[in-house]
């Protein structure tokens, strides 16, 4: 089944000032296999034409209730003909170790300046106070990992802070999952922190902020001040370069722009900050595109059964955002757990 949507209309009376940038097309399911959950794909074009998923995944057996993404996840390298898969499973790129480098999760890929960058989170112990972000780079996609040169041992490049004057220096859960352009000779590294709630809030406040680098490979030290609004939230934001401005896709966490759960698109100039109003509602829940009769019979191990769409990565082919991948908790297929989808995208006709 595919739906042609134009950002436009998802939500008219808060896109009609502003309409969105892209438009998207459904697919259909990207990545599920039996037996795991599958959280977010990531993916690059290899050396050898093919697309390259990069899979946070894990056993739907030991952890009853979604919690393995932070307590025993692993990275998984999946391969595609095409971008609208199929995709076959090629082999754990980087392993749970447990102990200090515990569960690596939420992958994003990119090849930067002809190296291939991957970059997830870890946290030690299963405490997502210690949550961090690595950066591993490579020459090729055998996953002959090396960390970064600016990068601790291990590939940490990057903490929360410790600068009495940043924005995140007393972030709850450390800093996560992060999205790296490359943007007027400047590499940004967007990390997502989640600091002290207003008063009476029930949770605290998510936000995001930017580290920056001469270097691609670091090290990179955080930006002062929060790159989104503090009336705004967001998760899980993938940053893309178009048109000379930086873009973000990111779950609309709170409902800023429609109801939670939908997506929002973020745009800057320079990329130190998006503001609410070049921010537009960008995709909806996966019953929008297939139907909720279509998810009626599923299992949603995360969220409602609409199917959240989570964990947005964007594929570039010859430079432009081509493809959108997203993960959602809802799947139809027994005996698979959360799985991703893919959309075809493409710039807004004017």
């Amino acid at each position: 089944m595919r739906l042609f949507v134009l950002c436009l209309l998802a939500v008219p009376t808060l896109c009609m000032a502003q309409p969105c940038d892209l438009e998207f097309e459904y697919v259909g399911k990207a990545v599920q296999t039996e037996g795991m959950h599958v959280w977010g794909s990531s993916p690059v074009i290899g050396p050898d034409g093919k697309v390259h998923l990069y899979v946070a995944r894990w056993s739907m057996m030991t952890q009853k209730n979604f919690s393995g993404w932070y307590k025993e996840c692993e990275i998984a390298h999946y391969v595609g003909d095409k971008p609208e898969g199929p995709f076959e499973f090629v082999r754990v790129a980087v392993p749970d170790s447990d102990g200090t480098f515990n569960s690596p999760h939420n992958p994003t890929i990119k090849k930067i300046d002809g190296k291939y960058v991957l970059c997830f989170i870890v946290n030690e112990n299963s405490l997502l106070k210690t949550q961090r972000i690595v950066m591993y780079v490579a020459d090729d996609l055998n996953d002959d990992w090396k960390p970064a040169a600016g990068a601790e041992a291990d590939g940490t490049i990057l903490r929360k802070s410790t600068e009495p004057g940043d924005w995140n220096v007393a972030a709850q859960l450390g800093v996560s999952n992060p999205s790296l352009v490359k943007h007027n000779g400047k590499y940004l590294l967007y990390d997502k922190s989640v600091v002290k709630p207003y008063p009476k809030a029930k949770r605290g406040r998510y936000n995001y902020g930017v580290a920056v680098s001469d270097k691609l490979e670091g090290p990179y030290k955080h930006h002062p001040k929060r790159v989104t609004p503090d009336s705004m939230q967001l998760e899980d934001a993938y940053a893309f370069t178009m048109n000379q401005h930086v873009y973000m896709l990111s779950r609309d966490f709170v409902g800023s722009k429609g109801s939670n759960g939908g997506g929002l698109l973020w745009k800057s100039k320079e990329g130190f900050f998006f503001d609410a109003e070049n921010t537009t509602r960008a995709y909806e829940d996966l019953a929008h595109y297939v139907g909720k009769e279509a998810l009626s019979e599923g299992k949603a191990y995360r969220g409602k059964i609409d199917g959240h769409l989570e964990r947005a990565q964007v594929l570039a082919i010859d430079g432009n955002p081509a493809y959108l991948y997203l993960a959602t908790g809802v799947n139809t297929t027994p005996g698979h757990g959360s799985c991703s989808h893919v959309f075809k995208m493409k710039e807004r006709t004017k």
